[in-house]
């Protein structure tokens, strides 16, 4: 049997996925456009006649579950929805891994969106059709990226070296964190100017320092000409030549190509928004922003004035209108619909190297995010305690699930009984015992758990 491809990460997508996904979408614009709006998809075909798609969504949505809906019905298929947790057996207490095992009868896709971070990842875990992530807490949104990405494209921008401003909520919006992965992949330069409290998570920065060799720019390089920036990531085409940050212009003579905003995540927060910026045409008469488009994932509160909507630059009703397109090449994809295209055909997404899955079930250490998938009262008994060991100079663990890292914990060993707080030793514990291997969040947890120091360090004690 196939291994099925779930998108649960725009990181489970390599480029050159992501840009078959582009030439597909680019097809279907330009065959069954509306010939009087070049934006907007008017007519249907019937590829995926027979198959049926279904949409399992436990937050509000208008655009994500509209147009996955109207893309399968443009390709010919059918779609079924359980829009709202208050009429489904949710209400009744069923877990999202039972529903989505039931729904895998139904349907030859499911596309999820949960308010709890990795509710994706789970569902993938007990499916057996594709699984497509619809927005999971503050994790990701990978099909919001490539509406993104791709409106981008048609607003006539290189991705590559592309000068990106990113504005907002940085920290709460799951539509950032999938954007600023694929933006370094493609080589973009990240502007982000966070609105106060809400810069980007921890893991994420780190995620595009390490893994995608982004570099941080000290402040004072662009500060003067852009002093609302809070931080300027630069991808490098060498990306361990570390000399080559000099060379790069960051003051941004050639101007700002896009410009993306998005609202206060209140649905996320306990706290009310305060000083939370907003863009209006005042703004955007810096020259620097002459050539900007602006893109919005929408729905838009009070960070956008209306008076934009006119303005040339103005990109957000399009990239709207450009989600059935692009959700139309990845289901098409997905299925094996295209003849000369398919997900199948590829060899597996970005992680080039797998990384070592420590399987703790109900013992050792828990995910550091509280709305992990994990802490669902009702979900968590379904996931068991997973982590991708992250192997390096300073090695750390990133949940299975939630793709939050920890990047401090104690090593044990079932058999010696002996646990070490070195993370250093996680290599060797890897290497030499991984069926004996149990990880804590500190020494007190170890020992309450009937572990001891090393030898060597009892040794020392004594002495």
């Amino acid at each position: 049997m196939q291994e099925l491809r779930h998108v649960t990460s725009i990181n489970d997508l390599s480029v050159d996925e992501i840009e078959a996904i582009f030439s597909l979408a680019q097809k279907y614009l330009r065959d069954l456009r509306d010939p009087h709006i070049a934006h907007r998809i008017a007519r249907s075909i019937a590829d995926a006649r027979g198959s049926i798609l279904a949409c399992l969504f436990y937050e509000p949505s208008t655009r994500t579950r509209l147009s996955f809906e109207t893309a399968m019905l443009r390709l010919g298929g059918k779609s079924i929805s359980s829009a709202d947790p208050a009429t489904s057996s949710a209400a009744k207490g069923e877990s999202l891994a039972d529903t989505v095992r039931v729904a895998s009868n139904y349907a030859d896709v499911l596309v999820i969106r949960h308010p709890r971070d990795g509710a994706a990842k789970l569902a993938a875990t007990y499916a057996n059709v594709p699984i497509v992530n619809g927005g999971d807490g503050a994790h990701e949104h990978p099909t919001q990226t490539l509406c993104d990405l791709f409106t981008l494209l048609q607003e006539g921008k290189n991705l590559n070296k592309m000068n990106i401003v990113i504005q907002g909520d940085l920290k709460g919006s799951r539509t950032i964190h999938s954007f600023v992965y694929a933006l370094a992949r493609f080589g973009a330069n990240i502007m982000l100017m966070p609105a106060k409290g809400m810069e980007l998570p921890s893991h994420v920065d780190w995620r595009l320092r390490n893994e995608l060799k982004c570099y941080t720019v000290p402040r004072a390089r662009y500060e003067k000409d852009n002093a609302s920036v809070d931080a300027l990531y630069v991808t490098s085409n060498k990306p361990h030549q570390l000399s080559l940050i000099s060379d790069i212009d960051v003051k941004v003579k050639k101007g700002i190509d896009a410009m993306y905003v998005t609202r206060f995540q209140k649905e996320r927060w306990t706290e009310k928004s305060q000083d939370y910026p907003t863009i209006d045409s005042r703004f955007l008469k810096d020259r620097k922003y002459s050539k900007t488009s602006l893109l919005h994932p929408l729905p838009r509160v009070n960070e956008l004035d209306i008076a934009l909507d006119s303005d040339r630059r103005a990109a957000y009703f399009r990239q709207a209108a450009y989600g059935v397109p692009i959700r139309m090449a990845l289901i098409s994809l997905i299925l094996g619909l295209d003849s000369e295209r398919s997900l199948q055909r590829y060899s597996g997404g970005f992680r080039a190297a797998d990384h070592f899955v420590y399987d703790g079930h109900a013992s050792g250490i828990r995910c550091a995010n509280k709305n992990c998938i994990v802490h669902d009262s009702a979900e968590g008994k379904y996931a068991s305690n997973r982590f991708h060991v992250i192997d390096g100079h300073d090695p750390r663990l990133r949940c299975f699930y939630c793709e939050t890292d920890v990047e401090t914990f104690t090593v044990a060993n079932k058999k010696t009984k002996h646990y070490d707080s070195d993370a250093t030793q996680l290599r060797t514990a890897i290497a030499k015992h991984e069926r004996d291997l149990v990880l804590f969040a500190n020494a007190a947890d170890a020992e309450a758990a009937g572990y001891s120091p090393p030898k060597r360090r009892r040794k020392a004690a004594n002495a």
